[in-house]
């Protein structure tokens, strides 16, 4: 009897233990996960149902607080009187994330495929506005543009301008600053995805006679798809939002959703109807960001890009 109860001890205990490690293996993603998720929850979704919570109150700060009536009028009173604002904001952030992108992919595709030693360096250059105030450097920016700055002094000065034309105050001020503040955030996700591309895939193009524009259509731009439409996410979705340029470069003509939303919350403290506005902008944001993705099909266009590179 004692020799069955070791023969069976010693069947089942390695079961256990390797069940055990199984089970701890299973866990491990959620125990990395969960720092991350904490952190998400406390200071994204719980901030989010807040503001959902608060767009739904009604009254007044002089009129006995904020209560909580299901007032969804503030949504319909915020996209029937600020549409063209939203409008606006949408304009100035496409023409914005397509100008950026126009910048920021050659130049990322040049430090990718041929900077060399020096691709650290120069991706160095590129970061270097970060390290600069994001007022501050919109102000200098309204220096440059400025009527008698030195890039429209000289000119006026010469008669290639009229003395009565002027940038600040006008959609391309406005569009010209928001570019120059995002345009890294649209250049490290390009470098990103071209230096990950298999330089390989490119010569094999070209020894099956590829020009270069082939190559560039058929290899290297479907396997960048991914780094462009994280490009345009983190600067269509944040170029939305901004108040900055618009309310330093801009006027009464430039005036933008984020404008709205700070003048609301921190001017006139209506606070529902200025949550009611950040929640339409977000869904906005998320619906356009999910129909760009649904239409970019970036895995498809990476597999299938891969998949003509290697044959």
């Amino acid at each position: 009897m004692t020799e069955e109860g070791v023969v069976q001890e010693t069947t089942i205990e390695p079961g256990g233990a390797e069940r055990g490690l199984q089970t701890r293996r299973r866990l491990v993603p959620y125990y990395l996960l969960g720092p991350a998720g904490v952190w998400l929850l406390l200071f994204l979704f719980l901030p989010m149902l807040l503001l959902a919570y608060t767009s739904l109150q009604s009254g007044g700060i002089l009129s006995g607080g904020f209560r909580f009536t299901w007032e969804f009028s503030n949504y319909a009173d915020g996209i029937q009187q600020y549409q063209k604002f939203f409008i606006r904001s949408v304009e100035y952030s496409l023409i914005v994330t397509f100008v950026a992108l126009l910048l920021a992919y050659p130049m990322t595709y040049w430090i990718a495929f041929y900077g060399g030693r020096w691709k650290s360096s120069l991706l160095l250059l590129i970061l270097i506005p970060f390290f600069v105030s994001f007022v501050i450097r919109t102000i200098q920016w309204k220096f440059i543009l400025g009527d008698n700055g030195f890039i429209l002094g000289p000119l006026k000065s010469l008669g290639i301008l009229p003395d009565s034309y002027h940038v600040l105050a006008t959609p391309l001020a406005v569009v010209a600053g928001i570019t120059y503040n995002f345009i890294p955030f649209t250049a490290l996700p390009l470098y990103v995805a071209l230096e990950r591309i298999d330089k390989r895939l490119v010569e094999a193009a070209k020894d099956l006679y590829s020009s270069r524009w082939q190559a560039f259509r058929h290899v290297v731009w479907p396997l960048s798809l991914p780094g462009v439409f994280a490009a345009f996410l983190l600067t269509f979705v944040p170029a939305t939002g901004d108040y900055v340029n618009a309310a330093v470069l801009g006027g009464p003509g430039t005036t933008m959703i984020g404008n709205i939303i700070q003048d609301k919350f921190l001017t006139q403290n209506d606070y529902p109807e200025a949550a009611a506005l950040s929640v339409i902008l977000m869904l906005g944001m998320l619906v356009l960001a999910s129909l760009y993705a649904r239409i970019l099909g970036t895995e498809d266009s990476t597999i299938t890009a891969a998949a003509g590179g290697a044959a």
